[in-house]
């Protein structure tokens, strides 16, 4: 059956992904990715015939699941997290309907880093939030400070992609000085690193020490609101709920 699947697989770990996502890849006749991802779905999926390309390919990934699918195959196109939040949904469905062929498209959702990263660290996600990617490749730094300040000023929850890479070491510097403007020094901040997956960490730390944490392209840094806060080790932003005695 010639069709396109664009997989969310999650961040990694078989256990976060769903049974959807693993239906498609398991019927695929084909999957296509990043290398990255690739490799971590080889050892889950021995006896299937993957195809890769290296960062920054998507086009070239997408015009390969492309010409595969029209060769009748089904093809499983895999993004890590869920495949319509910075992943590979949006750019696929372009590439197809500028191709004017007539090929199915699936987009099956996954488990995002937002969502895997918050549930090692407690429940920070309770009430509204943003995710704001820190990487300038797509878009003007400009415009991602902006949106930083228009997040702080509304008081969301944060939660930040991307924040830091060997060649953008002072976006994250520049947005925490943005949202210091609106939020409190105090303000809790947990850093999750490569959520999902074995090598798995998550930390506490707070807004005014965010600048000197250590966090890289894998981190996921979640900035709680002016309600955000720490108990037992665990980072809650309430719900509104009112708690009769216990």
């Amino acid at each position: 059956m010639k069709r396109i699947d664009v997989v969310g697989f999650g961040p990694g770990g078989y256990e976060y992904m769903t049974i959807q996502a693993i239906a498609a890849m398991r019927s695929a006749d084909v999957i296509v990715g990043y290398r990255t991802y690739v490799d971590l779905l080889r050892g889950i999926f021995p006896d299937k015939n993957f195809l890769d390309t290296p960062m920054t390919k998507e086009v070239e990934r997408c015009k390969i699941a492309l010409k595969e699918a029209m060769k009748g195959q089904q093809v499983a196109l895999v993004s890590s997290g869920d495949s319509g939040i910075y992943g590979m949904a949006g750019i696929m469905l372009q590439v197809v309907q500028a191709s004017e062929e007539d090929i199915p498209v699936r987009i099956i959702p996954g488990v995002t880093a937002a969502c895997a990263g918050a549930s090692m660290l407690g429940a920070p996600l309770m009430n509204d939030f943003s995710i704001i990617s820190l990487s300038d490749l797509m878009v003007p730094l400009s415009k991602i400070l902006l949106r930083v300040k228009c997040a702080a000023e509304g008081d969301f929850v944060i939660c930040l992609y991307n924040p830091k890479s060997r060649k953008r070491k002072e976006h994250l510097e520049k947005a925490v000085d943005i949202i210091m403007n609106f939020r409190q020094p105090e303000t809790p901040v947990g850093l999750v690193r490569r959520a999902g997956r074995e090598n798995s960490a998550c930390e506490m730390t707070t807004l005014k020490k965010l600048k000197n944490a250590e966090v890289d392209m894998f981190t996921v840094v979640i900035i709680g609101n002016s309600m955000t806060y720490v108990r037992d080790g665990k980072m809650i932003t309430p719900r509104g709920y009112v708690l009769e005695e216990v």
